[in-house]
């Protein structure tokens, strides 16, 4: 591997954000430099309304308060940073392990920062301190919207590649992204191909991008084939949300299929449905997404929509490297793939009318 070679970015309004000064910062908020340094380690003797006005300043010119540890990005350094927004679910935690897996298997060390609050003022205040660390770049895990607008709207001095559903295109920042959507419609494909006319969705947390954009897959695909969606059931990724889902299925009358968009929720699910009697996939067809490690254990095995972490983690740590070499990058979509096992069948109807064709 190439050493990297120095790297530098123009920050809004024309700045120079590695030339940027705290008496630039003070002069284009219009307060001395002492109320920036204060408003930099927190003092509680500034108002809310200075400090707030002082952050703008500093994310829009992209200020890193350390002239010292500005001087250390621009040197080699096998650090990187990772930043993520305290998401322990399935999904962002399996890309987090990938991400540092594949930095290490690079020679690279990771400092990784968990944020309390994904907004923009978090966000800067994990900057400056990946930056007092001398990291040479940032790898940002961003499931959640708040993360991916705040990333949007912090300037970066180093190079950042941003990890997030297909929906985050963020300017100037790369992204490395599992294209989910498709994976939804490969989903619910799979069940119109079968011949079922009814296909529900069990959904995620939308304030989720992964929640939006299957949902969204879910919806275009069902378009696609003629057929209007129906109203969502909407979970939260847990277990709980889908045993309830289950649940109110049964009361409210079972469709023929279902797409459930987390392998968690899809055993809360069929948990409700064991004790129901309810059997898949005679009764009902079901497709879940993540095809995790416990996906073939599950009675019936599932077909599920599988995500490839460790790819996504080599290509994000692979992106990272060559943005830190000076190299041009963009933005990389990996394709899902659909894992077929056991929990889907033709529908009851469709089944009798083959036999009678036959």
């Amino acid at each position: 591997m190439s050493n990297p070679k120095k790297t530098s970015t123009t920050g809004a309004r024309g700045h120079r954000s590695d030339r940027m000064s705290i008496k630039d910062v003070a002069r284009l908020a219009d307060v001395s430099y002492q109320t920036v340094s204060r408003v930099i380690n927190d003092d509680p003797r500034v108002s809310d309304h200075t400090r707030d006005h002082v952050w703008q300043i500093i994310q829009s010119t992209g200020f890193v308060p350390n002239p010292a540890a500005r001087a250390l990005v621009m040197q080699r350094s096998s650090l990187i940073g990772i930043l993520t927004d305290g998401s322990t679910r399935y999904g962002p935690a399996g890309i987090l392990a990938a991400v540092e897996n594949a930095a290490r298997d690079e020679g690279y060390a990771a400092n990784v920062l968990v944020l309390a609050e994904a907004d923009s003022r978090g966000t800067v205040r994990a900057y400056q301190h990946f930056i007092d660390q001398g990291v040479a770049g940032i790898v940002v895990i961003a499931p959640k919207l708040p993360l991916a607008e705040a990333v949007r709207e912090t300037k970066f001095s180093v190079p950042v590649v941003m990890v997030a559903a297909g929906e985050s295109s963020v300017p100037g920042v790369a992204v490395v992204s599992e294209d989910q959507e498709y994976g939804a419609r490969l989903a619910t494909r799979h069940l119109l191909d079968q011949g079922h006319r009814e296909v529900a969705h069990l959904a995620g947390d939308l304030s989720w991008l992964d929640g939006r954009v299957r949902l969204r897959g879910w919806q275009s695909e069902l378009r696609a084939a003629g057929i209007e969606p129906p109203p969502h059931i909407q979970g939260d990724w847990t277990g709980e949300s889908g045993y309830a889902a289950g649940r109110r299925m049964l009361d409210e009358g079972l469709p023929s299929s279902i797409f459930v968009a987390s392998d968690l929720m899809c055993l809360g699910m069929l948990r409700a449905f064991y004790e129901a009697g309810v059997r898949v996939p005679d009764d009902i067809s079901v497709v879940s997404f993540d095809d995790s490690e416990f996906a073939a254990q599950f009675h019936p095995p599932l077909d599920s929509v599988r995500q490839d972490f460790d790819r996504l983690g080599q290509e994000a740590v692979h992106m990272l490297l060559r943005l830190i070499q000076g190299e041009p990058a963009g933005t990389v979509v990996i394709p899902p793939v659909l894992t077929v096992r056991s929990s889907v069948t033709r529908p009851r109807v469709a089944v009798a009318r083959s036999g009678a064709a036959g």
